[in-house]
């Protein structure tokens, strides 16, 4: 069976697991430079039964979630063992802002203390999960979150969230009944046309399914068709209004209308994975998939292989200094500064090590989100040594 088929047969909460689940699978994704497309589908084929087991994220993708909540024994400030994270933004203002399967956090001083917002019994987002988190890239203040249920019953309303103070503080957009009438939403983008354009994919319509909101997720209208039935990834290009990527398992596909409009990206081969970012306006476009690193210096046009046989699950760039990058493997956390051509490694840290987030001040330095229980380091360039910025219980 084709890695697309394996991925077709999926349900989207089986999708959903298996994404949860990435951070158990690259544990014992040991070849860390294994990165053909046959490997990719043996690991991920190997722990779909085994995902479908994971009680924490079992029945988070539907409103009608019968799962129960995790048990109250907390092990550190994010919560119990069983919480794991889904998205970090490191922001201008030394504000950190962490999306949890069990709850949202906020940071303005870089870590050393951290608060949830908008979470607890008698708050909008209670028994919710942050599933997809995404920053305007036209101003910062401005971001975009997808909730959906965490454990049931829950108070809070499920849907996308909006707001316009670096995340401090958060107001419902849409409910997620309105949105998608009881269909999956998989991801949320920022759009780059004003900080009010937004976008959300519905899976459950494959390349029908990308849809765009200009009034700050309050409406959505459908956008053109994609030429594929799926997407991991989609990113709004810095300073090029109406300019997208969308990235998939067959590849990615370039926009220059809002999304009216798609044409395949032909010197891309095999699936993209770990990613796509932009280091910012006019700079190198970074991507990461079956085949190795690529990288664009043609606003996405084109993409070149920087350096092939590698395959990060996790890619970062410094906006500071756009040659920069970071990329993770499932047992360690590499730094390029040629662009992706080589790649030297990081100190070892331990733990189930998930996603990335460049400083956005130092480029020689980065942070790192782990799973199963949620931790946060950063890397100290100074002392070349991870420091934990996991708040105790």
């Amino acid at each position: 069976m084709q890695e697309k088929q394996v991925e077709e047969a999926l349900t989207m909460k089986e999708r959903h697991l298996l994404r949860c689940g990435k951070a158990i699978a690259a544990i014992m994704y040991t070849k860390e430079k294994c990165s053909t497309r046959s490997s990719h589908l043996i690991v991920e084929s190997m722990f779909v039964a085994l995902l479908l087991l994971l009680a924490a994220c079992g029945g988070a993708m539907s409103s009608n979630t019968t799962s129960t909540p995790p048990a109250p024994t907390r092990v550190n400030g994010f919560g119990t063992g069983a919480n794991h994270p889904h998205a970090l933004l490191a922001l201008p203002n030394h504000v950190l802002v962490l999306a949890t399967h069990y709850g949202t956090f906020w940071s303005g001083n870089d870590g050393a203390r951290w608060t949830e917002v908008a979470g607890g019994s008698s708050q909008l987002m209670d028994g919710l999960m942050a599933y997809s988190l995404t920053s305007s890239p036209l101003d910062s203040q401005r971001l975009y979150e997808l909730t959906l249920p965490a454990v049931s019953p829950h108070k809070g309303i499920p849907g996308l969230y909006t707001s316009t103070d670096e995340g401090r503080s958060w107001k419902l957009a849409i409910t997620a009944q309105s949105l998608v009438s009881n269909q999956d939403v998989y991801l949320v983008a920022a759009g780059n046309d004003t900080p009010d354009e937004v976008y959300v994919y519905l899976p459950a319509l494959g390349s029908a399914g990308l849809e765009v909101s200009t009034d700050a997720g309050a409406h959505f209208h459908a956008t053109g068709s994609l030429p594929f039935g799926s997407l991991t990834a989609l990113l709004a290009l810095p300073g090029e209004p109406g300019q997208l990527l969308a990235a998939s398992s067959d590849g990615m596909a370039r926009s220059t209308d809002g999304g009216r409009h798609w044409k395949k990206i032909q010197s891309i081969s095999g699936g993209i994975f770990g990613g796509v970012v932009s280091t910012g306006p006019g700079n190198p476009l970074y991507a990461s998939g079956d085949a190795g690193v690529y990288a664009s210096t043609d606003g996405g046009e084109t993409f070149k292989l920087a350096n092939a046989g590698i395959a990060y699950s996790s890619l970062t760039a410094s906006t500071t200094q756009p040659h920069v990058l970071y990329g993770r493997t499932g047992t360690g956390v590499y730094r390029s500064t040629d662009g992706g051509t080589s790649w030297q490694a990081l100190p070892h840290i331990a733990g189930n090590l998930f996603g990335l987030a460049a400083d956005a001040h130092d480029a020689s330095e980065v942070y790192l989100t782990l799973s199963y229980p949620t931790e946060v380091s950063h890397f100290d360039q100074a002392s070349q040594t991870w420091m934990s910025l996991t708040p105790k219980p």
